[in-house]
């Protein structure tokens, strides 16, 4: 991930840690209290004990166990969730590590396979064996890919300290509104571009980025009015930014985020599934959230195509 046409000024104002590769939202102080906690950290939580569990391993598809590799797409600029360290190499956040110790419990050596969101589904089962990118359980989501749920989200709007373009979430004509490509919030913004244009009332302009820190430095530079993301996307963003960000009212929208596996293939829904549960059982899927003080999300279910998505 790269963000290389910000001004200097910019730059100083948001800190390298939210607009540079090499740090890719991060900070270069990370600390960890006793339970395994951090703040702000750019380091992930220790798996090395998570320990191979044979039941699960022989659910695993016979050529990816053949392997001895998990490839895993995730589009590294989604902090907290997957981004990039310091060295602008190392993928860090609460997927990354939730996906190693998953690998770890199938007795397979998780690779991270860098990817544009909106590429992932299309190549899940094809590029890589499973999606896990903060990406929200949807039914059209649903008809390419099976999905195991995980963790559960909410949508933020960000606005600049202040609220000085007066954002008003309940009338959005006429305002410029950051979302990445392929999100679900991009799809809500193009449809309240719809119905103003219907409505004959003053168009928005839906800025669809690639990443989301470019979406989050839009608002900061002033080139759009609000960022619309996943609230603990917002959330980080506010807190990398020195006060320049504010959420503006209540998150919205809670629902089901989930692992993307191909469609149909059963035995690598069942691995995934049990090997989820695993990890939310003996307490280490917690700690994960916890070292990134996302646990507001957590789920004690991982559930197979799930029927209630909120």
């Amino acid at each position: 991930m790269s963000f290389k046409t910000l001004k200097t000024a910019v730059a100083a104002m948001l800190g390298a840690a939210m607009l540079l590769g090499a740090s890719a939202c991060g900070t270069t102080d990370a600390t960890v209290d006793d339970d395994g906690n951090a703040t702000n950290a750019t380091v992930g939580y220790d798996v090395s004990s998570v320990a191979k569990d044979d039941a699960i391993a022989a659910l695993v598809p016979e050529d990816v166990a053949k392997s001895g590799k998990l490839s895993v797409g995730m589009e590294l600029s989604y902090a907290p969730a997957e981004f990039l360290a310091e060295d602008g190499k190392t993928p860090v956040g609460y997927d990354v590590d939730i996906a190693t110790a998953l690998g770890k419990v199938m007795g397979l050596e998780t690779e991270i396979v860098s990817s544009s969101f909106d590429s992932i589904v299309a190549s899940v089962g094809a590029k890589y064996d499973l999606g896990i990118t903060a990406m929200t359980i949807n039914e059209e989501r649903m008809k390419s890919v099976d999905f195991v749920s995980y963790y559960k989200a909410g949508f933020s709007w960000i606005v600049r300290k202040g609220n000085p373009n007066g954002v008003d979430t309940s009338n959005l004509c006429g305002l410029k509104i950051a979302v990445q490509t392929g999100t679900v919030q991009e799809e809500e913004a193009n449809a309240a571009a719809a119905k103003c244009k219907a409505d004959g009332k003053d168009a928005i302009e839906v800025m669809s980025l690639k990443q989301q820190t470019e979406a989050a430095t839009s608002v900061v530079t002033g080139k759009a009015d609000v960022f619309y993301a996943d609230s603990p996307v917002g959330g980080y963003a506010i807190s990398q930014t020195g006060g320049e960000l504010e959420s503006l009212g209540d998150v919205e929208g809670v629902a089901k985020q989930g692992v993307a596996i191909a469609k149909g293939d059963e035995a690598m829904d069942h691995a995934v599934q049990q090997a989820m549960q695993k990890l939310m059982d003996d307490g280490t899927y917690m700690k994960i959230l916890k070292h990134w003080g996302t646990e507001a999300g957590a789920l004690d279910k991982a559930e197979i195509n799930p029927t209630d998505l909120s």
